[in-house]
């Protein structure tokens, strides 16, 4: 039997990606990214490398390849997109190794060490102001009213909230079932405020494709109502992504606010008003609570109990 080259290898990891782990088309366009830029790397050095050549020494100097790249335009690359290339490698690995090819182990790839992330998010009051920024006079401002309530009373990412369908709201039941990052299904609730919103919303939604598919869609440019689903109305990421910055510009918040600082937002606030920390955890839809755990320095208040009691005395 001919062994496979590397490169029909990591063709065969991209196939395994869409059709065994159902992975999103982004996420598999950048698996392909990261191990095309490995395996373009490999190719500039003189020995010819099979996957079980993949050795310490050789992600080792990969990283350090990395770690020295510098793009024209954007600079040297920061760490947390190194740890990318690597954790593709990681899981080409696996695959590997799942399909009885003896490689190396992919835990003997060690990830850069990041520095602490900073949690960006809004109190209360800065909360109230983004939401009542709209006008609620016009189309667009129902919508994007609905949309910031929304994002606040799930924590869904800015690509789950796209993708949502006016089938999957249920304002009785004020829930509903979401698909999220690596195929992973929660259950999101949705507010009192947040079901006012979207009800008001779709009251107009209708008028303009009560057949279409898409929740939030554009209220601008041609499109057959009769035979067409919607689809090419459907908002998307970086049109909720520019309407949360313009809000939050309207609403005096100081620093720039993207759709993202809304979820980190509902987990410091249920995290401050007392809910535990796996909860938290299934609503965002987190894989590992250490990633919840990132909310936890921010919303301790027993350190600023002990802090205000103790300072300066």
């Amino acid at each position: 039997m001919v062994e496979k080259s590397f490169s029909d290898l990591v063709t065969d990891f991209l196939v395994f990606c869409e059709l065994d782990r159902n992975y999103s088309q982004n996420t598999i366009r950048m698996y392909s990214h990261y191990l095309n830029t490995f395996t373009n790397w490999l190719q500039t050095k003189e020995k010819s490398y099979s996957v079980k050549d993949i050795d310490e020494s050789v992600t080792r100097e990969f990283r350090l390849y990395l770690s020295r790249y510098e793009n024209p335009d954007k600079g040297f690359l920061k760490r947390s997109t190194q740890n990318y290339f690597l954790i593709a490698i990681r899981a080409f690995l696996k695959y590997l190794t799942r399909k009885g090819i003896e490689v190396m182990p992919s835990d003997r790839i060690e990830l850069g060490k990041m520095p602490e992330r900073m949690v960006k998010f809004l109190d209360h009051e800065q909360v109230n102001k983004l939401i009542n920024t709209p006008d609620t006079s016009k189309n667009n401002g129902l919508r994007d009213k609905a949309i910031i309530e929304l994002l606040f009373s799930t924590g869904l990412r800015v690509s789950e909230l796209t993708k949502l369908n006016v089938d999957q709201i249920n304002l009785d039941t004020r829930e509903m079932g979401i698909i999220g990052k690596g195929g992973h299904a929660r259950v999101v609730f949705i507010s009192d405020r947040a079901a006012e919103s979207l009800s008001r919303y779709l009251t107009v939604r209708q008028e303009f494709g009560a057949h279409w598919k898409p929740l939030f869609i554009r209220f601008r440019g041609k499109v057959d109502k009769i035979t067409d689903n919607g689809e090419k109305m459907r908002l998307s990421v970086r049109s909720v992504e520019r309407m949360v910055g313009k809000y939050a510009v309207k609403a005096g918040i100081p620093v720039h606010i993207s759709p993202h600082a809304l979820r980190h937002s509902l987990a410091t606030s249920l995290l401050s008003n007392g809910a535990d920390l796996r909860s938290v955890q299934e609503i965002l839809g987190h894989k590992n609570v250490a990633t919840t755990q990132i909310y936890t320095h921010v919303t301790n208040t027993r350190l600023r109990e002990v802090f205000e009691k103790y300072h300066d005395r």
